[in-house]
């Protein structure tokens, strides 16, 4: 099974190791042939006979022999990397196609670890399986030629070679299981470094350096001691391959020489015989080094393949008849009794939820920790598939929608407002990368960071690192980047939690005038910044509780009254009667 995994890795690269096969097998044939060009030389020797024919055939021997090792030195090295390269295309557009909740359940510095050390193992392991195969055909050929020149002596030597080959097929399976066990090491060396390096302030803060040191310590100390366990089967296979085959040439040596002594071989045979187990040591180090280099690479290829678990997004609309878009509907978003869970073992993070979010206006969504206001965002988002019922947008059903599609016509801020690799401009149009500059510094204004931007040392084109700006200015970035072109729908999940009352502000009125064009979608934490919401949708436990105004949820809604008081922005001015608008619960069926 593993070794299934790392052939699929390397079959579209048949072509290249064929090539590399037939060069090797030159390469083992110019081998073979030394021996019995130079039993040639001494025979002419004895002879009296022209030594020129020998010797030229000896030099065209080692000259095609050179030759023919450089093209495959060069072919195999190109081979592993392309190997390696293609491997990590694969793996990285794994996992930036996967689902969102997939890749969630991988620490990242796991995900990390396989893309970069595991594929890195493929390089030599790519071209193990033709030097296995070269490595077999020297040795059969070898003991072939040995059973030409001399049957007895070629008896000795099998006695030694299998005994040799017995003792690797017993060790060789602890290399392998070493290095898995290694390499699921280092994957977690990476995870937790990750997690410690995002949370540096926090580790610090804690004091808690030594105790974050001993937990990778001690995934460090397992990849060092199956390393070590992997170097030392390996230093057992590699003496007992070099002791085995000098005891046979010793053994060879003395029962050549008596051979000789009783005139049954010639002494030409004996030194050609004697020439070929010492070139026994190629075949058989030729044969380690592959066998060693296919359990690492068996290792690295199955953790590769466990990535094969990612469940992809689909790039296709589901089967069945289309329905039209219909951009008359009030509702650009709806939901229709829809439930969702994180996991098949898991309870319902929302659970019958009906609702429909107008074109234009603000609706905001609040709730107690873990009523599932995020939830609502990540199912929008098709981060998150329902387990029943349906949404719809521009009422036809999400189902008819790819992810990419639902996708461009929503603008998404994060909780965690996270900076891509890159510049301010960068940032600013990731979502939009031709925009203008006049879009972009449109955008910056709208969200007060005109000054900010201004005063970085290369305005625009200055790279960003996530210390180099604050939690709000980080938020702020984002919310410019959804921004930038107004968007169908803008959802912001707790998009002001980390700016000061002046940029919260702003940040409102950026809001509104967006909501004045298209449709805003709030989730927030800080009841403040909902105030001015069109429409608010209160959830508890997974489902919707009311819907309404500010004003009308104060009157009727004890959990929202308890919410407002508890952060102390209770309106005194408060009617608790005006009539609902905007973001409503729909009747069962739209």
């Amino acid at each position: 099974m593993r070794l299934r995994i790392l052939l699929a890795l390397l079959q579209p690269h048949r072509v290249t190791l064929l090539v590399g096969l037939l060069l090797g097998l030159l390469a083992s044939a110019a081998g073979l042939a030394t021996p019995l060009v130079t039993k040639w030389v001494l025979d002419s020797l004895g002879d009296e006979g022209s030594l020129l024919d020998p010797v030229l055939w000896l030099l065209v021997l080692v000259i095609a022999g050179a030759v023919v090792s450089l093209a495959q030195w060069i072919l195999f090295g190109t081979l592993g990397e392309r190997v390696v390269l293609a491997a990590r295309r694969m793996l990285v557009g794994t996992v930036l196609h996967a689902r969102v909740g997939t890749v969630a359940r991988m620490p990242s510095g796991e995900v990390v670890t396989r893309v970069t050390s595991d594929t890195g193992l493929l390089h030599q392991a790519s071209a193990s399986l033709v030097g296995l195969v070269n490595a077999v055909v020297m040795l059969v050929g070898t003991l072939v030629l040995m059973l030409v020149l001399d049957p007895p002596l070629l008896g000795v030597t099998v006695v030694a070679v299998g005994v040799v080959t017995a003792l690797m097929v017993l060790l060789l399976p602890r290399i392998a299981v070493a290095e898995a066990k290694a390499q699921e090491a280092v994957g977690s060396i990476g995870s937790t470094l990750e997690g410690a390096v995002r949370a540096i302030r926090t580790v610090k803060a804690s004091r808690a350096e030594t105790r974050i040191l001993g937990a990778i310590g001690s995934h460090i100390d397992t990849a060092a001691r199956y390393g070590v366990r992997s170097a030392v089967t390996q230093a057992w296979v590699w003496t007992i391959a070099w002791t085995g085959l000098q005891l046979a040439i010793i053994a060879i040596l003395g029962v050549g020489a008596w051979r000789v002594a009783q005139g049954d071989m010639p002494v030409s045979t004996l030194i050609a015989f004697l020439l070929y187990a010492f070139g026994l040591m190629g075949p058989l180090t030729e044969l380690t080094q592959n066998l060693t280099a296919l359990q690492s690479g068996i290792a690295a290829a199955e953790r590769i393949g466990q990535m094969d678990r990612f469940d992809p997004e689909p790039t296709a609309v589901a089967d069945g008849p289309i329905l039209p878009a219909d951009a008359g509907t009030p509702y650009i978003l709806e939901f229709d009794g829809v439930s969702a869970r994180y996991g098949p073992d898991t309870g319902e993070a929302v659970a019958g939820i009906t609702l429909g979010i107008p074109r234009r206006g603000h609706v905001a969504v609040v709730g107690p920790s873990g009523a599932g206001k995020t939830t609502l965002l990540s199912l929008l988002l098709r981060f998150l598939e329902p387990s029943a019922g349906q949404i719809l947008l521009d009422g036809r059903p999400y189902t008819q929608w790819t992810p990419q599609q639902v996708r461009a016509r929503l603008a998404y801020v994060e909780q965690e407002t996270p900076l891509v690799p890159g510049t301010v401009r960068d940032n600013v149009t990731f979502t939009h990368p031709d925009a203008s500059d006049g879009e972009v510094e449109a955008a910056l204004a709208a969200v007060r960071l005109t000054d900010v931007v201004a005063a970085l040392p290369d305005g625009l084109d200055t790279s960003l690192q996530a210390g180099e700006l604050s939690g709000g200015q980080r938020q702020r970035i984002a919310v410019a980047r959804a921004v930038l072109r107004t968007p169908d729908v803008l959802m912001l999940d707790e998009a002001t939690a980390q700016v000061d009352g002046v940029t919260e502000q702003a940040l409102q009125r950026c809001i509104a005038d967006v909501a004045s064009r298209a449709a805003v979608v709030t989730v927030a934490h800080r009841l403040s910044t909902v105030l001015d919401a069109d429409s608010i949708v209160v959830l508890e436990d997974g489902r919707i509780r009311d819907v309404g105004t500010h004003d009308a949820l104060l009157g009727r809604d004890a959990l929202y009254r308890d919410l407002v008081v508890a952060l102390r922005i209770h309106d005194d001015g408060a009617t608790g009667g005006q009539e609902d608008a905007g973001a409503r619960p729909l009747p069962r069926g739209t």
